[in-house]
């Protein structure tokens, strides 16, 4: 959507508000030990405390409120009760929901207690990417400078990016235009950015491979051997600088 009124402004930053806290507070509940289904059902507790919906429950039924993957799992993990965690497993914990008819969509990846360092560096990447990506999220750019940025922050490290995950539009539903933000640059893709443009931009930092497929659950995105983090915020795009509703 273009947020064009106070009205749409104040919308999107109450949810943004709400999916911010719900992210953090799974993060810092993230222990040894718990499993996936008991950090979901905080924040089952958190929406409904707030009168907000999941948006990927409300939208796609998908079976759980927020999306939690862990280690080759890059994206849409499905809370489970047997699902637990372990020190030193990567996790991405995703959190998206609406209120009032307005959109939020949020993502971190970090590592649980002592990990392995190349765990720690793609998620060190993946925010650096974000904010690198960030600085060309202004009206009157090209989309795809905002993947151009990213991928050049991943290839000076060593690392590279998944292309077929992307970022998205977001608003008045979870996805809409523009469907993509690419992780990378695309020639082709030379959308000019517009004042109010609401974007979810998610780089997804690898340490190898650059595509994920889908499992026989029909929800998880995996890689084959590839560790990847990803970092991610609801941004409008201003004239005076973007404005990240879930921070």
């Amino acid at each position: 959507m273009v947020a064009k009124t106070k009205k749409d402004l104040d919308g999107l930053k109450i949810i943004g508000e709400v999916c911010g806290a719900i992210r953090d507070e799974l993060v810092l509940s993230t222990k040894p030990g718990i499993t996936t289904k008991e950090l979901d059902e905080i924040a089952r507790e958190m929406f409904e405390k707030a009168e907000a919906q999941s948006a990927p429950k409300g939208e796609y039924d998908f079976p759980g409120y927020t999306c939690i993957s862990i280690n080759n799992e890059v994206a849409h993990g499905v809370p489970k009760r047997k699902r637990v965690i372990h020190e030193g497993d990567l996790v991405n914990i995703d959190v998206s929901g609406s209120k009032n008819g307005y959109y939020a969509d949020t993502g971190i990846s970090f590592v649980v207690g002592r990990g392995d360092a190349t765990l720690q560096k793609i998620c060190d990447v993946s925010k650096e990417a974000f904010h690198a990506g960030l600085k060309q999220a202004k009206p009157g750019s090209k989309k795809s400078a905002l993947g151009k940025a990213a991928h050049n922050v991943a290839k000076r490290h060593g690392l590279t990016v998944i292309k077929n995950l992307t970022g998205h539009g977001i608003g008045r539903s979870l996805h809409e235009e523009p469907k993509h933000i690419f992780n990378y640059f695309a020639s082709w893709d030379d959308e000019i950015l517009k004042d109010g443009a609401v974007i979810a931009f998610e780089p997804m930092i690898s340490t190898f491979e650059e595509e994920v497929f889908q499992s026989e659950d029909g929800w998880t995105f995996l890689t084959n051997e590839s560790f990847v983090a990803q970092y991610e915020h609801t941004v409008i795009l201003t004239n005076e600088g973007p404005l990240i509703t879930t921070l």
